[in-house]
């Protein structure tokens, strides 16, 4: 597997406590950082995609909704780094088709974890900090068709932000596609931010069914949310509306959003959290017969 040089990089106190990369005593520290975008499983690495026969064999990709329902849940889970992620997590996935997680850690506790669950598993390999992988991570009931990686560098840090984008076999004879996305956060203005998008964006543009696109989009200025409002636009995705809403503010902006197409938004909440600095968002779609 290609990467690039080992690359050391040295940061502040005040950056490393900003970005929870770690403890502020660490002033130099070594990341490890793909060459190229990957997706990995427990078990397997690709280049940028992969497709359903590297992950599950032969067998037929089973369409992830259940009788017209897909339930989802996403949650930046902070790298595992505060007590009670693992009941919480069982919690918000015990009813979901989708667990869409920022800030993953595959830490040896986390692994093994996932190795107990009946979901398959893929991430974004964004960078590696003491040889554990970091980036998001979707879990899903059933195999991906596909799964495609994508990574966007931090203008300051220098580190990688990632995003996941599936394609799922929904029971209507649609495809889905979803997309799980970590946004940039330390820029000034907003053209790398904007760039970010404009990448997925143009991934995007020539699926014409259903879609979902989640996460932490770090819209903490009003700036960046006019960029995901016009990337929104753009794809005619519409955003969720909480009727319970406990998602992370700063300067009173929500950070994490789920926007979607092409289904019926039955219900949507985000419930409180002591497990993590971010509170879930819990959504609950019907597909649109054709």
């Amino acid at each position: 597997m290609k990467r690039t040089k080992r690359q050391v990089l040295t940061l502040s106190a005040v950056a490393l406590v900003i970005a929870g990369v770690g403890s502020a005593n660490f002033l130099g520290m070594s990341f490890d950082i793909p060459a190229q975008a990957e997706v990995i499983t427990l078990d397997q690495h690709a280049l940028r995609c992969m497709q359903h026969d590297e992950v599950a064999g032969a067998q037929a990709v089973q369409p992830i909704d259940r009788d017209g329902r897909l339930q989802v849940a996403v949650w930046n889970i902070y790298k595992g780094n505060k007590p009670g992620w693992r009941e919480e997590l069982n919690r918000y996935a015990a009813n979901a088709d989708l667990v869409l997680l920022q800030e993953a850690s595959l830490t040896e506790d986390f692994r093994s974890y996932l190795e107990q669950t009946s979901y398959k598993v893929s991430m974004a390999n964004a960078f590696s900090f003491f040889e554990t992988t970091a980036g998001v991570l979707n879990l899903s009931r059933n195999a991906a068709l596909s799964t495609c990686a994508y990574l966007t560098t931090e203008p300051w840090l220098k580190l990688p932000k990632s995003a996941l984008y599936a394609k799922f076999p929904l029971s209507n004879g649609e495809t889905l596609v979803v997309v799980n996305l970590h946004g940039i956060n330390f820029t000034i203005g907003t053209e790398q931010y904007q760039a970010q998008l404009d990448k997925l964006a143009q991934a995007l543009a020539n699926h014409e069914g259903p879609m979902i696109v989640a996460g932490d989009f770090n819209t903490w200025r009003k700036g960046r949310q006019e960029v995901v409002e016009a990337f929104a636009a753009r794809l005619s995705l519409r955003q969720a509306a909480f009727a319970q809403d406990h998602r992370i503010r700063v300067l009173g902006r929500p950070l994490d959003h789920l926007y979607y197409r092409g289904l019926h938004l039955v219900s949507a909440h985000s419930t409180q959290s002591e497990a993590s600095d971010h509170n879930p968002l819990i959504a609950e779609l019907a597909l649109i017969k054709p």
